[in-house]
């Protein structure tokens, strides 16, 4: 078996389709000699902000000396970024070791148990568990895949849990509520576990119910810990943090967004709590790992003149955001939006949060077989504003379309699902508008 054999493999599980509980993977574990038992982590679960409140987690731990693994999905370059030590990704080969260990057994799985076959983040969420636990960093920083009770994920007993914003989405899977939603959530809080937050609202009623059945402390932006903007422009943000037990002034991230503070702010609370649990960190550390931190693909410049970000807000609440932040962070005269979103998602609500500031609107369609076909989002779109609308189902077509009617004071904004983000900083990072 190869990489490229190893991976047909592991996406070929995808036509199982979604299959929530915790029982095959639980099996699967077993079956590994739970590996997961062998290592100690951070669990980051929530709606929007998890991948980068984990960035900031791990890179400080990294500051402070610790070798840290970090899991998360999806990946925006390659496979092998879902599971890294230290900012060094899985290497292939090992990756197909790992896979030649574990097929065996979800196909016995598959046959053999009345659980059904496991599903593919299952079998991934697997392989990074064996890989971590042969490895033996100091920590892992784990991110939640879907929700949180019924997640791969939550066969862990963390330090720390940590849970960023709780908006809507996948109504069809977590409820049509957002306290059905947050309870959903809340199921990966465990006793012995302290908790940090910013969810809001009756969200975060839904986690202090929670915590107080378990015992567990709750710790939540805005009344234990804050961040507050000092500053900001093009090459990132500062601010002050006022936390648990430290106190920082005029710390600095490279993140461009607002609630990148916050999701860094709530980090540092995390951290503060992980210093309880015997994590030694130092000041210097805390600054260092926050000014080293890289997310990328989240309001990502890949070129100056005319202006190119890149965005993957993927869901209802990551375009309110984005739509607020356009105008603090970003000056310009016109905005020349390049669209492509996943047709699970909350299409109507989400083009009437975004359109609205665009003044040119360009739909392509990102490679995924669950994209919202481009004619679909014309139609509606084209009854919600008068700016021009075009459509260009080839992302490298769209791409050259926006650069085409951009001038320097234009900003070209790409936004929408992950697929279409990471092919489209792939042409950039290969050059291939040079000439536009």
């Amino acid at each position: 078996m190869d990489y490229g054999e190893a991976l047909s493999w592991i996406h070929s599980i995808g036509r199982f389709g979604m299959n929530q509980g915790l029982q095959r993977i639980e099996l699967l574990l077993r079956y590994l000699g739970d590996p997961h038992k062998k290592l100690k982590f951070l669990h980051i679960g929530g709606t929007n902000g998890k991948g980068s409140t984990a960035a900031f987690a791990a890179s400080v731990l990294e500051a402070a000396g610790y070798r840290v693994g970090l899991y998360t999905s999806p990946y925006l370059e390659q496979f092998t970024n879902r599971m890294s030590i230290n900012g060094s990704d899985i290497s292939r080969e090992r990756l197909v070791e790992l896979v030649q260990r574990v097929k065996p057994l979800v196909e016995k799985i598959a046959t053999e148990s009345p659980y059904g076959h496991p599903t593919e983040f299952e079998v991934v969420t697997a392989l990074a568990f064996c890989y971590f636990a042969e490895e033996a960093p100091d920590i892992v920083v784990l991110e939640v895949g879907l929700g949180g009770r019924l997640d791969a994920t939550n066969t862990v007993q963390p330090l720390v849990t940590v849970i960023t914003t709780i908006s809507l989405e996948h109504t069809q899977v977590l409820g049509d509520t957002v306290e059905a939603i947050a309870r959903e959530k809340a199921g990966i809080i465990k006793a012995g576990s302290p908790v940090a937050t910013q969810a809001g609202g009756s969200a975060l009623e839904v986690l202090q119910n929670v915590c107080r059945e378990k015992n567990v402390p709750l710790f939540s932006l805005g009344k234990d810990f804050s961040g507050e903007k000092i500053a900001g422009d093009l090459k990132g943000q500062s601010f002050n943090y006022r936390g648990l037990r430290h106190n920082f002034s005029n710390l600095h991230i490279g993140l461009l967004g607002d609630y990148q503070i916050d999701n860094a702010a709530l980090a540092l609370a995390a951290l503060e709590l992980l210093e309880e649990k015997g994590f030694a960190i130092p000041d210097e550390a805390f600054r260092r790992g926050l000014h080293n931190t890289r997310w990328p693909g989240r309001l990502e410049i890949m070129r100056r003149s005319p202006l190119v970000v890149i965005d993957g807000a993927h869901n209802l609440e990551a375009f309110r955001k984005l739509r607020q932040v356009l105008k603090r962070t970003f000056a310009y005269r016109h905005l020349i939006l390049v669209l492509g979103i996943l047709g699970d998602k909350a299409v109507e609500e989400i083009l009437q949060e975004i359109l609205p500031v665009a003044d040119v609107l360009i739909i392509t369609t990102p490679n995924s077989p669950r994209a919202a076909k481009p004619r679909d989002l014309e139609k509606i779109a084209s009854k919600m504003i008068s700016a021009p609308v075009y459509v260009e189902e080839s992302i490298p077509n769209a791409v050259k379309l926006a650069l085409s009617l951009a001038r320097a004071p234009d900003l070209v904004l790409v936004a929408g699902s992950l697929y279409l983000i990471s092919d489209v900083r792939e042409l950039f990072k290969k050059n291939i508008f040079k000439i536009i």
